[in-house]
This record gives structure tokens, sequence and C-alpha cells, in this order.
């Protein structure tokens, strides 16, 4: 039960799998250990959710030759992504206390006035630009969310490779 031997369809359930349980573990911290997410969160939530689904799809749609690449390049563009978030994140988290930028609007706030906002590439500049909710550091593990999610981003996207790389079963060697 070797996973680097797992057909390409398994890999990718596989990969959805851990993006659910990802998914899972964020809804965990947010209602039980009351860590409300910040905009950055949420988008980076959404790029696993992203990632769940090309997984997810990819697994069901099981393709061979050349197919494989497709998922494997849109599952590298959304961890990419991912990884883009939460090193902005990270870079929030990072600055010093006079630096961080002050709390904006709530996410679904913003969603609901997007027009004056400059529609959804407004608000999407705003929640990337960061507030000040973003900086808060509540380690679990000792790392905080978003390096967690940077790390998990990298290790999906790695996975990803390694799937489409594989060679089949019965492809000749």
């Amino acid at each position: 039960m070797n996973p680097l031997r797992w057909s390409f369809r398994v890999s990718l359930l596989a990969g959805f799998l851990a993006c659910a349980g990802l998914i899972g573990f964020a809804l965990y911290a947010q209602y039980v250990l009351q860590m409300d997410p910040c905009p950055l969160c949420i988008l980076q939530r959404v790029a696993f959710i992203a990632l769940g689904v090309v997984f997810l799809i990819g697994g069901l749609h099981a393709p061979r030759g050349g197919g494989r690449w497709v998922y494997v390049g849109l599952l590298l563009l959304v961890a990419l992504a991912g990884i883009g978030i939460a090193a902005r994140h990270l870079w929030i988290q990072s600055l010093p206390p006079g630096q961080v930028p002050s709390c904006g609007a709530p996410l679904g706030y913003l969603l609901e006035t997007r027009a004056s906002n400059g529609g959804l590439v407004g608000v999407l500049l705003k929640v990337l630009s960061g507030s000040g909710e973003c900086a808060a550091v509540q380690p679990i593990l000792g790392l905080s969310m978003p390096w967690w999610s940077l790390i998990w981003f990298v290790l999906l996207g790695a996975w990803a490779v390694l799937a489409g790389a594989r060679r089949p079963a019965g492809a000749r060697r």
C-alpha cells in the first residue's frame, strides 16, 4: 500500500480527502477553538475548496495520457494561488505592530457592498491588502494557520505533480 504507487485516480481522490480534512479542521478551529477567520484565512479556505474540487473531478474523470496534465496544471495553478495568499498573510503577520494595516470592514460587508467597492476585483484587492485581524497569530502546534496553509499548499501541489508524473501500471518502461 505504497502511496507512491497509487493510480492517478486514487492519488487525486486522496488529495480531495486531504482538502476535505483541512476544511474540516478549519471549521473545527472556527467553531470549537473559537479562532475566527480573517479575510485572508477565508481566501485560503476558498483555495483549499477549489483545490479539492479539482482533485475530485480529476479523480472521478481519471483521464489517460496528456489529459492528466490538464488536471495537474489546474491543481498547480490553484496551489500557487493559495501559496501566494498564505505568503501574503505571513508577511502581514511579520510586520511590527505599528505598521500593521488598520482593521477593515468584514468580508461579508465588503461582498454585500461590492458595487461601491469596485466589484469583486476591488473587494479582492482590499482583502489582499490585509487588515489588523490578519496580523493576529494564534499558533497551532507551534505554527500559525497561514504557515500550515502554506505547507499544505506546497505538499498538495507536489502531490499533484507526482500523481501526473507516475506511469500507469500497464505502461512500458
